[in-house]
Formats: structure tokens, C-alpha cells, sequence
């Protein structure tokens, strides 16, 4: 069996993002043949704009963003909430990579949100606009991969995701989840 291969897109640019964090668990979870790598670089990323989407034009930060994302078999993608919808960096990305239009390197990718907020809400709303927007982007969302995570501050604020055992488990399911839609598409 080949190695199954997950990218993690974390929409916190922030070091020391607790959503980065449960990234980093995630990819601990991973079972043996899957994983998952986290891209490193949104922030580089321009603003996506049609006019520098021309071949020759197209910066190159965008074009790795485009080619990790074609090379993955599955997308996580890990969401805070921002003024209570899904942050410009992650909605950037989900840009880039759904373009040329209909054949981008989103299209029919298994894909998975796991959002993650200091509010009781656990960026419900982030999430939801961020499974909205992937969609129509072209991504094949898994539904049962998804995974929300409320009061972060409170749980996670003195100690990593990955020390928290429930945390673990919830993310290797969504991990797992993930990987079998990956596989099945990949056998189709």
C-alpha cells in the first residue's frame, strides 16, 4: 500500500496559534501508510487577483500552495474564527488553489475543517463558511472527518494539543476519516 499524503492548511499565521497546534497533533496521530504535512508559506501568498494568474505571472508562492495541494491526496484544514467567519489567509488559499478555473488543484480533493476558537461557539461559523466555500471551490468535503473545538484558551492554554488524550483521539478519527476518503478516490 502506498503512503497516503494530508496537507494541513492552518488559517493563524500566529507561531503560537493553538490551531497550528492541533495541526501538529493531527499529524502525530497519523496512523502508519498516512501523512500529514503541514504547508508552510500562506502568508506569502499574494492576494489572489486574475491579473497575476497568467502563465509566467503567477508568483511563486502560489504555484507551491497550487503543487502541494495537487500533490495531496486529502486537504485538512485547520480554521479559527475571525470577526466570526473564516480568516483571509485560508480563504486566499482555497482561492488560488481552486483556479484555473474547474480543473484547479482543489477540484475533487477529500477534504476536511477542523476548526478551533476560544469561544464556546467553537468557530461553527468559521467552520461552515470555510466547508462553503471549499466546496464551491470544487473540494469533495468528508463531512465525517469534520471536528470542532470550543474554549481553546481554557483547554488548551497550558498545555499542546497533542497532551490531551480526547484531543488525540478526536483528530486521529478525522485523520483516519480523511485518509479513507482519500484512498477511496485515489482506487476509484
Amino acid at each position: 500500500m502506498s503512503q497516503t499524503r494530508l496537507l494541513a492548511l492552518v488559517g493563524s499565521l500566529r507561531a503560537a496559534s493553538i490551531n497550528r497546534q492541533l495541526a501538529e497533533a493531527a499529524a502525530h496521530t497519523a496512523p502508519e501508510g498516512v501523512e500529514v504535512t503541514i504547508f508552510e508559506g500562506l502568508g506569502d501568498i499574494p492576494f489572489y487577483n486574475e491579473d497575476i494568474d497568467v502563465p509566467g505571472q503567477v508568483p511563486g508562492s502560489a504555484t507551491a500552495l497550487r503543487e502541494a495541494v495537487t500533490a495531496a491526496d486529502g486537504l485538512l484544514l485547520f480554521v479559527p474564527e475571525y470577526n466570526a467567519t473564516i480568516p483571509a489567509v485560508l480563504k486566499n488559499a482555497i482561492d488560488w488553489a481552486s483556479r484555473p478555473y474547474g480543473d484547479g488543484s482543489l477540484k475533487g480533493k477529500p477534504t476536511a475543517v477542523v476548526s478551533a476558537s476560544i469561544s464556546q461557539n467553537a468557530a461553527k461559523w468559521a467552520h461552515g463558511d470555510t466547508v462553503k466555500s471549499a466546496g464551491i471551490a470544487g473540494a469533495s468535503v468528508v463531512e465525517s472527518a469534520h471536528l470542532h473545538f470550543g474554549s481553546i484558551g481554557q483547554r488548551f492554554g497550558e498545555s499542546h494539543p497533542r497532551e490531551d488524550a480526547e484531543a488525540l483521539t478526536e483528530l486521529a478519527a478525522t485523520v483516519r476519516d480523511l485518509a479513507e476518503a482519500a484512498r477511496a478516490r485515489v482506487d476509484a
